[in-house]
């Protein structure tokens, strides 16, 4: 089952005796949890129903006694296990997952980690309740998950305040979550984000960014990219030079790909680059001023940099210095 499968049937009451919600993606874990500890009991009902333990704190077999248990004036109690990536052997749970209590939902938070489908306790849990895998997404599917996020709220958000918030929050969904409440609190309903708005309230500037950065050095703005050069060198924390050549990297990859491509129209181009087609315009100028053979050479820049950043045939040089070296040797 998805993410919107569950969250439908719990809003129709329907339930499962045990959800077992894992992944290194912990936002939809957290919402299924949430959602669970927050509406399947009254808040009468959860006082001798309700249970949340911890894994640190608990064992198998606390947790069997604790689901085995039956409701008290109630149809059901609730047994949530947080953290339970910190329980040895918890595939010890196939007993109970084989014979599960109709009345008790236990719900299993397994944060952070992968599981072996292949064990007959997570094959038990996918035949008698939930077994949810959150997986974390890549880093070209944020902006889309963000824009349909707003969308589904009755928002819109311009592109380039979606690539600015994909670009400063990385592939956290809670993070990325709060951060756009806190801008929807801030407009009128049925509003668009912009990239003002995002400047205002997270404090990501909209002319001195790591977006801002690519467009200069693919229009060849030297100016512009040595303006915001010197940014990233007075704020080192925000913006260290290893993040800037991961995401160069990936902007001269997708040029890299553009020049490529048989076909060039607009949507045929944003497809096979994974972009918004807004951006399109964008990857032609960069192409125009980069030739295949000197992206090759931008592309071992990028990997020496990266390697220097990190230490390696650099001893004291800092983040800002390299960055204006590796600029210099881009633009010219």
């Amino acid at each position: 089952m998805n993410f919107e499968q569950i969250l439908n049937d719990l809003k129709n009451k329907i339930y499962y005796p045990v959800y077992f919600l894992a992944g290194e993606e912990s936002y939809y874990i957290d919402e299924i949890s949430d959602y669970i500890e927050d509406n399947v009991l009254t808040d009468v009902e959860k006082e001798f129903n309700q249970t949340v333990i911890y894994g640190r704190e608990t064992d198998v077999q606390s947790i069997i006694s604790d689901a085995k248990r039956y409701p008290m004036m109630a149809n059901y109690q609730v047994v949530i296990v947080k953290e339970a990536q910190e329980i040895k052997n918890i595939d010890e749970l196939l007993p109970y997952s084989e014979n599960p209590l109709d009345s008790t939902l236990l719900v299993i938070n397994y944060k952070y980690k992968k599981i072996d489908k292949r064990k007959s306790f997570f094959k038990q849990v996918g035949k008698k309740g939930v077994l949810f895998e959150s997986k974390k997404l890549y880093d070209n599917q944020i902006a889309g998950w963000i824009n349909s996020y707003v969308r589904e709220r009755g928002y819109d958000i311009t592109p380039k305040a979606s690539a600015m918030l994909t670009e400063f929050l990385g592939t956290d969904l809670s993070k990325v979550v709060n951060e756009i409440t806190k801008l929807i609190l801030n407009i009128q309903e049925k509003a668009t984000i912009n990239d003002e708005l995002v400047e205002r309230n997270i404090g990501i500037s909209k002319d001195f960014n790591i977006f801002e950065l690519q467009n200069a050095i693919g229009s060849k703005n030297i100016l512009k990219a040595n303006q915001i050069a010197n940014y990233f060198a007075a704020n080192p924390k925000e913006n260290p030079l290893v993040k800037t050549t991961t995401i160069l990297f990936g902007f001269f990859s997708k040029i890299m790909i553009y020049h490529q491509l048989k076909d060039k129209s607009r949507n045929s181009v944003a497809s096979a680059l994974s972009i918004n087609p807004f951006f399109v315009k964008d990857y032609q100028v960069a192409a125009k001023n980069y030739s295949l053979q000197k992206l090759s050479r931008i592309i071992s820049l990028l990997k020496e940099y990266d390697l220097k950043s990190k230490g390696v045939d650099n001893i004291s040089t800092a983040d800002g210095e390299l960055l204006k070296e590796l600029l210099f040797k881009i633009l010219h």
